[in-house]
């Protein structure tokens, strides 16, 4: 079945950095696009940031843009969010996620706190 698993979130100064990992498995990771999404408190789910099969192509949030870059490694099945200069509005849960024949899988999250 499809498994995806981020790790790397925890509690950041404002200006410093984090890099999210995603392992995925169940299914031919190098055939599909992959994203990460963030949830806010009282917020819906924004799309952060998504990727090519083979990493050419990437676009990204504009509030985001310039600071967080996404990557992706098909060799070991693993998607990547590197986050820079972050900011306290950077705070939420962190999901990667892939749409495969139409229906969506998620992650469990991972907590990102951007705090003094």
């Amino acid at each position: 079945q499809v498994q995806l698993v981020e790790s790397g979130g925890g509690l950041v100064q404002p200006g410093g950095s984090l890099r999210l990992s995603c392992a995925a498995s169940g299914f031919t990771f190098s055939s599909y696009a992959m994203r990460w999404y963030r949830q806010a408190p009282g917020k819906e789910r924004e799309l952060v940031a998504r990727i090519s099969t083979a990493g050419g192509y990437t676009n990204y949030l504009d509030s985001v843009k310039g600071r967080f870059t996404i990557s992706r490694d098909n060799a070991k099945n693993t998607v990547y969010l590197q986050m820079n200069s972050l900011k306290p509005e950077d705070t939420a849960v962190y999901y990667c996620s892939a749409r495969i024949w139409s229906t969506d899988y998620w992650g469990q999250g991972t907590q990102v706190t951007v705090s003094s």
